[in-house]
């Protein structure tokens, strides 16, 4: 009977961690797919807006964000108030065909406002704090969300030059309720750029590692770059090692799945 029991208690414990790391895999795409849809609706958007808009000493920045089916690129002006002065909307195809664009001059939503209010100290944050780092040939993208309750901007580092794809170097910034400052931390420890160039047809994957700091799973900025470049690499799929997990991204269907390390190693032996 007591061997019933311990066996019992062994298959409860190991249905309960199951269950918790199904929650985070789903957690963590969800929040990938999310970057790559600001990114996205920021890529094309920058580039319909650019070329109607004449007055480019007129434009503040741009953030994007996603709403309902749709995602929105929107810039705004260098006033002191700034105003937005452009508005693009995708939807889930991205094709610039068919995107709503209009240059109608209009306030700040809710919202939108709050995603600039921490878009713009995120930005300030980054010339005074020393965690962020920046490095020769890269930039920085700003990808503000708002979601859940949650307020925070994720820090990307996107090349400057073709046929590399930049993994690391990213932050996440949060906020409270109010768009003060919670807490900022690197997710990588250091920044990993992948070449692929005219190798494209000869490297179908790629791989990093992660140290127990930037934790055991894929991060969602992972999963947004792979997104973002998987089909100029012209990868079929991204593994991330972990100590305790392989994190294997599918870029043809853009799944995720994940496997134990001791799993991964035995199958690899063989």
């Amino acid at each position: 009977m007591k061997k019933l029991l311990l066996a019992f208690l062994f298959l409860a414990l190991n249905c309960h961690a199951q269950k918790k790391l199904d929650l985070k895999i789903e957690e963590t795409v969800r929040e990938g797919k999310k970057l790559y849809k600001s990114e996205m609706a920021s890529w094309y958007g920058t580039d319909l807006f650019l070329e109607q808009y004449k007055n480019r000493e007129n434009v503040g920045g741009y953030f994007s964000y996603s709403e309902d089916n749709v995602s929105k690129c929107i810039f705004f002006s260098k006033d002191e108030k700034p105003t937005v002065i452009g508005t693009i909307v995708f939807d889930e195809t991205f094709d610039t065909k068919t995107a709503q664009f209009n240059l109608i001059e209009r306030s700040f939503t809710k919202d939108e406002n709050d995603l600039y209010a921490i878009r713009a100290k995120a930005l300030n944050l980054m010339k005074t704090d020393t965690i962020f780092k920046f490095y020769q040939n890269t930039n920085p993208n700003l990808i503000p969300i708002i979601s859940n309750g949650e307020k925070k901007v994720y820090v990307l580092t996107g090349p400057s030059n073709t046929g590399v794809v930049i993994y690391g170097n990213d932050y996440l910034i949060t906020f409270d309720e109010n768009n003060n400052l919670i807490n900022r931390k690197s997710i990588h420890a250091n920044i990993i750029p992948v070449n692929y160039g005219e190798q494209k047809d000869i490297i179908l994957s790629a791989m990093h590692s992660h140290l127990p700091s930037t934790g055991e799973l894929i991060t969602p900025t992972d999963i947004c770059t792979t997104m973002l470049y998987e089909k100029f690499a012209g990868w079929e799929s991204v593994m991330v090692m972990s100590q305790e997990y392989v994190s294997i991204w599918n870029c043809k269907k853009d799944e995720l799945s994940v496997m134990t390390r001791k799993a991964f190693d035995k199958i690899s032996k063989k």
